[in-house]
Order: structure tokens, then C-alpha cells, then sequence
């Protein structure tokens, strides 16, 4: 009975916003039309389709909302209208009783509230679809925040997912649209976020590893998680106390540099993505505060960690390369960079692609850097690169919701911001040291233990393969003897510069040499080269 409520009620919203014009009646079968027809008796929403989806979605409750704010982070899969029109969705959750989140705090964590903390807010301090938060204090007089999943949520999120891919089936069969748009990949996209969401230990994780990754920075400060009193259904934190970032008076008021505000934010992105790979992938201006302690020093605060991102590290590579020849305009260079990193295929005409990439990128070049729009361009060059069977990345499409959140809000702080100007240093500085013998040194220290690991099996795999190859009946070559350095004594000279390089290159084998790392690499090639020509 309750599926069937909810669905009379969809059905009833489906009518009213007339959601069946986003589908192709010609493709329907009769049952369906016949389904469909009576619902425009309750239509009575005059706006444009991009309204009638946002107040549809507003209608049938935070799910969908929350769904709906995720679709207008999909530029990719999203035409630009209704990406636009949804992106005016607000989470705005009426709260649930105090009396029952006290009642999931406790089941949470065990105890009596009173046992818990010292002090407990009743009003809650923010609400949301999935969860709500209180003010609390310690037993040892620290502020904090207490955070825990809606009691029931996940029923009512996985009923709700079950109605979304049915839609999204439908949309598929049956709008001409419905292949381009990758409905059914979106709504699966949106499940393994939300039920992520559920798990507050992996949002506590999250923000952790963010917080000590910026542990000796003053550009972005994480509230502490408390680990004792958190778990999977409850997460107690540090609690903040700044101005929320789009408060521009409050900001003003205070003195805040804004342009040194942007400027961070947008080394803070670059910093994450590529020093870090571990990057706040939800940085809407909800999540995002500032400490104006010290105006002309101002410091981020960042909140909810649920949904972070990061790239393989070609991906990194492929993506830093990409912006540094768009700053460049080497288009060819942006279409071979694609193609090397398989995002499309390696049959992809090179030239076809660097002349549709130029003609997206250069009538943007012909505007002041510092209204071209990075997150804009990015969105421009994925869809031209769908032209060419690019696959959807969902790392990268993560990575450019991100730097839209970064660039938009940047520009609300300081309209003259470059983001380029800042960009381009840190992105060559990037490739610089990557690529420096510290940088190839590092990769090498990483990648060593797998190597010796196979080394033994090497000379079995060889010998095997030189029994498996077929003998070529030819004449006897005469045997030329192979030049010596000395016989046993190379073989020992050899031998030892390798051991004495692996042992510099591995700090838990040897402490002297690791202070001289290129010490150590000059003997691991100097003894592989001697045993090799012995």
C-alpha cells in the first residue's frame, strides 16, 4: 500500500509539471499513452521544462531533490537549461524530533546523553535529507558538533532509487534522448553516492585524511573528528565557528583580502588534485567558511566530507599536460594527450580532433583571461570530445564539478580573478618537479619493492620462453667471445654497487646511504650496467 501511495503520488506529479512531454509519445506503446493521458488532467504549471522538473523534484521530497542537485552537476549528460534550472535546488529538510536523534545518538553510541556530553543542544542546528546536526559539549568542555543519519532513511532512499531507475529505463526506451543521456549510469552514479553518504565513519575518515594532508598549511582547516564518540551512525566533530564564505558584508566588514581569498581557494583546488590526489569533491558555498581572525591572512574552513574525489595517476599526468597546452593553445598537442590517455579511441583522427578542439578554445581565447571560464571550457571540450566516442570519466567529471564550485565562487569574491594566472605557475611547477631526479627518485622508491619481488622469477620466465621458441635452421654464427672486465671480480664488483644501491634506495635496510639518494642510484646503474656487459 505504501509503494502504491507513492506512486499515485508521482504519478500525480508527472501530470501536474507535464514531465510526459520530456518523452517521445510516437515511441510509446499504447498501454503507456494510455497510462499517461489522464495525468494532464491535473496539469497546471505554466513554466519552461527546465521549472517543471525543478518543482517536480522539489515536490516528490529531499531524495529527489537530492538527486536533482546532482543532475545539475552533470553538464556532460545534462543539456545546459535544465542544468541551469536545477542548480537552483536548495536542501532545505524540515528537522525530525530531538527527542528521536537523541534516541539514535544513544542506540549509537550506547549510552545516556547525559553520560555522553556535558551539555546538549535540543535545537538542532542544521537539517538535511540525510542527516541533522546539534551542538553539544564534551565531558572535557569542548565544543562540538553531533551528526546522525535520519532514522529510516535508507528504506526510504532505496524504495526512491528503485522508482528512479524505472523512470530512467523509461527515459531510455522511449526519449530520443535517452541513449545520449546515460539515465540509467546517472541514477546508478547517484545510488553509490547516497548510500555513501549513510556511512558517517567514511565521512569522518574523509576528513580526516583531508585534515592532515593540510596539517602544516594555513590555507584550509577540517574540524577535528572525535573518535571515540563516532561511528557509522553518528559522527561527532570539532565545532567551527566562522563566517559562512557567502556572507560577502560579513567579509567586508572584517577586512578579508578578496583577492588573496580567491587566490587560495583556487591554490587549495590545485593543491588537492594534484600534490595531494585527494580532493573536496562537494565545495559547494554551504560547505565552505572563513576565519577572519587575520583579515589579511583569512582561512578556510571546509565541512561534510562525504563526497570526495581523486585521479589515477595518469589521469593527473594527462590532465595537467591538457590544461598547460590549452594555456598554450597547442590544440594538437590537447588531441594526442587524449588519445594517448585513452580517452578516446587510438583510431581518432589527430587532426579532425585538433580542429574541433581549436574551434571550441580560440573564440574563447579572444576574451580578457580573466572572464574566460576554465570549468566552461572543460565542460566544451567533453562534449567535443563525445563527438569522437570520448567515454564518460567519472573521476574527471567529479574533478570538474569541483573546479566550477572553485572558479564561481573565486569569482564572487574577486570578479578581476585569473584563475590562469594562478593555474599556469603552479601546474608547470607541478610537471617540474614530477619529472626532477627527486621526483624520479621518489617513483623509484615506490615502485622498487614490486620489482625485487619479481625479480626471482624472472630467469624461469626467460628460460622458458627461450625453450618455447622455435629453433630457425641456419648455419652455426661463429662464437664471439663476449668482453670481460675481470671475471670474478666484475661479477663481485657488479654484484656489490647493485646491493649497495638497493640498500641506499631502501631506508628500512639502510640509514647511511639513504642521506645520499644519488649516490645510491649511481651505484644501482653502474653495477646493473657492469653485470650487463661482463
Amino acid at each position: 500500500m505504501m509503494q502504491l501511495k507513492r506512486a499515485m503520488k508521482i504519478y500525480r506529479v508527472i501530470g501536474r509539471y507535464r514531465l510526459a512531454e520530456f518523452l517521445d509519445h510516437s515511441l510509446l506503446p499504447w498501454s503507456l499513452r494510455a497510462l499517461l493521458a489522464p495525468a494532464k488532467l491535473f496539469a497546471d504549471s505554466p513554466q519552461n521544462r527546465g521549472a517543471q522538473l525543478r518543482l517536480a523534484l522539489e515536490e516528490l521530497g529531499p531524495i529527489f531533490v537530492k538527486f536533482g542537485q546532482l543532475l545539475s552537476t552533470r553538464p556532460d549528460l545534462v543539456p545546459s537549461d535544465l542544468c541551469a534550472e536545477l542548480a537552483k535546488l536548495q536542501d532545505d529538510v524540515a528537522p525530525f524530533s530531538s527527542t528521536l536523534f537523541i534516541q539514535t545518538v544513544e542506540k549509537a553510541l550506547d549510552g545516556c546523553i547525559g553520560d555522553l556530553f556535558a551539555s546538549f543542544d535540543e535545537q538542532p542546528l542544521a537539517s538535511a535529507s540525510i542527516a541533522q546536526v546539534h551542538g553539544a559539549m564534551t565531558l572535557e568542555g569542548r565544543d562540538v558538533v553531533v551528526k546522525a543519519v535520519r532514522p529510516g532513511i535508507e528504506k526510504t532512499i532505496r524504495e526512491d532509487l528503485a522508482l528512479l531507475f524505472i523512470l530512467a529505463k523509461l527515459i531510455v526506451k522511449y526519449s530520443p534522448d535517452g541513449q545520449r543521456l546515460h539515465p540509467v549510469e546517472v541514477v546508478e552514479d547517484y545510488q553509490n553516492v547516497i548510500l555513501d553518504e549513510l556511512n558517517l565513519q567514511a565521512e569522518g575518515a574523509n576528513a580526516s585524511l583531508l585534515k592532515h594532508n593540510f596539517s602544516d598549511s594555513a590555507l584550509l582547516h577540517i574540524p577535528e573528528i572525535l573518535w571515540p564518540l563516532s561511528n557509522e551512525n553518528v559522527l561527532v566533530m570539532e565545532r567551527i565557528y566562522a563566517i559562512p564564505v557567502t556572507n560577502i558584508e560579513a567579509l567586508k566588514t572584517a577586512g578579508v583580502d578578496f583577492k588573496l581569498l580567491a587566490e587560495r581557494g583556487v591554490e587549495i583546488f590545485f593543491t588537492q588534485v594534484f600534490e595531494h590526489n585527494f580532493f573536496h569533491a562537494d565545495m559547494h558555498p554551504g560547505n565552505i567558511f572563513v576565519d577572519a581572525s587575520k583579515p589579511k591572512s583569512p582561512t578556510y574552513l571546509a565541512i561534510d566530507c562525504a563526497i570526495m574525489g581523486s585521479l589515477s595517476s595518469d589521469d593527473q599526468f594527462y590532465m595537467a599536460r591538457n590544461m598547460l597546452a590549452i594555456f598554450k593553445r597547442d590544440y594538437r598537442l590537447v588531441a594526442e594527450l587524449h588519445i594517448r590517455s585513452g580517452w578516446v579511441g587510438s583510431d581518432t583522427s589527430v587532426n579532425e580532433f585538433t580542429n574541433a578542439i581549436r574551434s571550441v578554445c580560440e573564440p574563447v581565447f579572444q576574451r580578457p583571461l580573466n572572464e574566460i571560464s576554465m570549468g566552461y571550457m572543460m565542460i566544451q571540450l567533453f562534449n567535443t570530445a563525445r563527438r569522437f566516442n570520448m567515454e564518460v570519466q567519472p573521476s574527471l567529471v567529479l574533478l570538474q564539478k569541483t573546479l566550477l564550485n572553485i572558479e564561481g565562487l573565486g569569482r564572487q569574491l574577486y570578479p578581476q580573478l585569473d584563475l590562469w594566472a594562478s593555474a599556469q605557475p603552479f601546474l608547470e611547477r607541478w610537471v617540474r618537479r614530477r619529472y626532477s631526479p627527486k621526483g624520479l627518485y621518489k617513483q623509484l622508491k615506490n615502485h622498487l619493492p614490486d620489482w625485487l619481488e619479481h625479480l626471482p622469477q624472472l630467469p624461469p620466465l626467460i628460460f622458458k620462453a627461450l625453450e618455447n621458441t622455435q629453433p630457425v635452421a641456419t648455419l652455426p654464427a661463429p662464437v664471439t667471445p663476449r668482453p670481460s672486465l675481470g671475471g670474478r671480480w666484475t661479477r663481485i664488483v657488479g654484484l656489490s654497487l647493485l646491493l649497495a644501491g638497493v640498500l641506499g634506495i631502501d631506508p628500512g635496510l639502510w640509514r647511511g646511504l639513504q642521506e645520499m639518494p644519488t649516490v645510491s642510484l649511481v651505484a644501482l646503474a653502474l653495477g646493473a650496467l657492469i653485470l650487463a656487459v661482463r
